[in-house]
């Protein structure tokens, strides 16, 4: 499990004084980005190597509301199972009240063949600094 925070700001907020359904997969996005920099693998590691993390279906759960000035963690669960898919699901937390949950499936696309690689897990492994390496490892369900 990796774990973000991220401050609510004003201009995220709709007319309700709520978050914007549609700020939930861009702090998605700053999930799964720090999760891989916590790895020890950046987006430029992964340009250089061909590849790039996309979404193949991701689906949001709104439980609670966020509002303008909430501290809101993003708590990452990353697995990897056989194949050419993995999981990122997440749930945002204000405090100990879960106010959404974002469940997802990504892939790693290869740039030249533009088709996902069958190996994501390893390709992340190879990038990673030796602590995310273990981490790699361990995600593995």
């Amino acid at each position: 499990m990796f774990t973000t925070t991220v401050t609510v700001r004003g201009y995220e907020c709709d007319a309700n004084g709520h978050v914007n359904h549609a700020v939930y997969h861009q702090y998605g996005e700053h999930g799964r980005t720090e999760t891989l920099r916590s790895l020890g693998v950046e987006i430029v590691d992964l340009t250089a190597a061909g590849l790039g993390p996309v979404i193949l279906e991701t689906t949001v759960r709104f439980l609670a509301e966020l509002r303008a000035g909430d501290e809101v963690d993003i708590v990452l669960d990353l697995r990897f199972g056989e194949g050419k898919t993995f999981r990122m699901d997440m749930e945002l937390r204000r405090r100990d009240v879960v106010a959404a949950t974002i469940t997802g499936t990504m892939g790693l696309l290869d740039h030249a063949t533009r088709r996902l690689v069958a190996d994501p897990r390893g390709r992340l492994r190879a990038l990673a600094d030796p602590e995310g390496a273990q981490v790699l490892d361990d995600s593995v369900k």
